[in-house]
């Protein structure tokens, strides 16, 4: 086996091993686990950029766990859909890292081993072939999850991770039932094996597969922060440290992915009894998803939580685009992706540099003292406002842009237009209004001992998130054609099927 076969492993060995050793030195000085946390977060950026070369020409790469063949043994494919996950993530996490590195990573135990047992989940999640595997990713970036949202403690920030940890508890049971009811009737629980075995299913078993299939989408969804299971969210993601809500911000990307991924291999138009499952649910949960989470953003009473509800909106936004199911607007979602993770994690760490910069007043939406190095801060919330409201030239106007051309020629064409619109207009308004009374809004704030002057340490990841958005912005050809061929890609599920399962087919 060549080495460019042993890719796939590395992106979730590496960061296992690291919390592995991290964990062994829990003792050590806090710098030598600096040191590897953030070395192991660095690797990950090179490696992922390598598997984005491997799938770019279209291969699947698919690595069998010891060398059992699919469906029998564990695989880890690579398309260009998982490369294109991996290395958002991997942008992400080093960034959020950095940010940590200011103190953030002192105020709790074992920060560092849960970050990486973060990146272990997330990656793994991206990369299987196997939907009980799935699960089990799933478990271990919830599970590391719960420690960094209780990271530093206090009152809010326990209560609302209790909320979360009782609802992914739930979620988790009916994921459970979900892959017990489609291994009783299949057999097996491999991706592309379950689309061949439910495409030539019988009609007698046409009632329990869509019941898995509903129920299963169920538990995406809530991971996904989809309406009405979205609720969650706000509340856990403004009270946790700033790090975790910017790494957070893929969190729900995990869900919009496994719909993507599950439903296209296995309800596509070859799908037998699934054929088609979600067309009548997706894009009328993903619009109204989009419209109260935009009601929320503007009803807010904090930064912080204006940034969670205006996540959610854009988690509307994505599965409208995968909703639609065409080339033109999965490839605008797939494209939209990054761009609005990379904005809410710059907004969710600005936002805690402003609550420090205000002092008592923290990012509550009232007139207070004017904020040391105001205007550094204030150009960094507009460029960060602009890119998440969608605002022209930014990679979020040419996303939606690109969706709503991809729903000229659809029956909800009138509904996607009206809403898209309308919300983008209200996030506009929303984010004038915060930046209005947090930087205009103001009062002499000589001799204030309490306000805090971010230095360079928490700046500069802020800046380097926006970066990238300029940088999505400014090679929006490569990255929007890449995004094209993985939709192309991700519409032909026979590709995946064939390259996992081989002549065992």
């Amino acid at each position: 086996m060549s080495a460019a076969m042993h890719l796939p492993i590395l992106p979730v060995v590496l960061p296992l091993f690291a919390g592995i050793a991290l964990l062994a030195l829990r003792n050590a000085p806090l710098a030598l686990q600096r040191g590897l946390s953030l070395a192991a977060t660095l690797a990950l950026i090179p490696l992922a950029f390598a598997l984005i070369g491997t799938a770019a020409d279209g291969t699947h790469l698919v690595y069998q766990l010891g060398d059992w063949m699919a469906p029998y043994g564990i695989v880890l494919v690579v398309d260009r859909l998982a490369a294109w996950m991996l290395l958002t993530t991997a942008l992400l996490a080093i960034f959020a890292l950095l940010y940590a590195l200011n103190g953030i990573d002192r105020e709790g135990r074992h920060f560092h081993v849960l970050f990486q047992l973060q990146l272990f989940g997330l990656n793994g999640a991206f990369l299987t072939g196997d939907l009980f595997n799935l699960f089990v990713f799933f478990e271990i970036l919830l599970l590391a999850s719960y420690g960094l949202l209780l990271h530093g403690g206090g009152r809010l920030r326990v209560k609302a991770g209790l909320h979360y940890v009782v609802i992914n508890l739930v979620g988790s049971t009916l994921f459970l039932f979900a892959v017990g009811t489609l291994y009783g009737v299949t057999g097996t629980l491999n991706m592309a094996d379950l689309a061949v075995k439910i495409a030539a299913a019988p009609a007698e078993n046409a009632a329990l597969l869509q019941s898995a299939a509903l129920l299963l989408f169920g538990v995406f969804a809530l991971k996904a922060a989809l309406l009405p299971l979205y609720l969650w969210l706000p509340a856990a993601y403004a009270h946790t440290s700033a790090p975790v809500a910017a790494l957070f911000a893929i969190m729900t990307k995990v869900g919009a992915y496994s719909i993507l991924r599950v439903y296209s291999l296995l309800a596509g138009e070859a799908g037998g009894p699934l054929a088609n499952l979600l067309d009548a649910w997706l894009v009328p949960l993903a619009l109204a998803t989009l419209a109260l989470g935009t009601l929320g953003a503007l009803a807010s009473s904090g930064l912080r939580q204006q940034v969670a509800y205006l996540m959610v909106a854009s988690i509307g936004t994505l599965l409208l685009a995968f909703g639609l199911g065409n080339a033109g607007a999965l490839a605008a979602g797939l494209y939209y992706l990054p761009h609005t993770t990379f904005a809410a994690a710059a907004l969710f760490l600005l936002a805690d540099q402003i609550a420090q910069a205000r002092g008592a007043l923290a990012d509550r939406f009232e007139s207070g003292p004017e904020m040391p190095r105001a205007s550094v801060l204030g150009g960094l919330f507009f460029l960060a406002a602009m890119a998440m409201s969608g605002m022209p030239p930014l990679s979020g106007f040419l996303g939606k842009f690109m969706l709503l051309k991809g729903a000229l020629d659809e029956p909800s064409l009138a509904w996607v237009w009206g809403v898209v619109l309308a919300t983008g207009l209200a996030g506009v308004i929303a984010l004038a209004r915060s930046g209005s009374l947090l930087f205009y809004r103001t009062r002499s704030a000589h001799g204030d001992a309490s306000l805090v002057v971010p230095g360079a340490g928490m700046l500069a990841p802020t800046a380097a998130l926006m970066l990238l958005i300029v940088v999505i912005t400014v090679w929006a050809g490569p990255f929007s054609a890449y995004a094209g061929d993985t939709a192309a890609q991700l519409l032909q599920p026979r590709l995946y099927i064939d390259a996992v399962l081989g002549g065992q087919r």
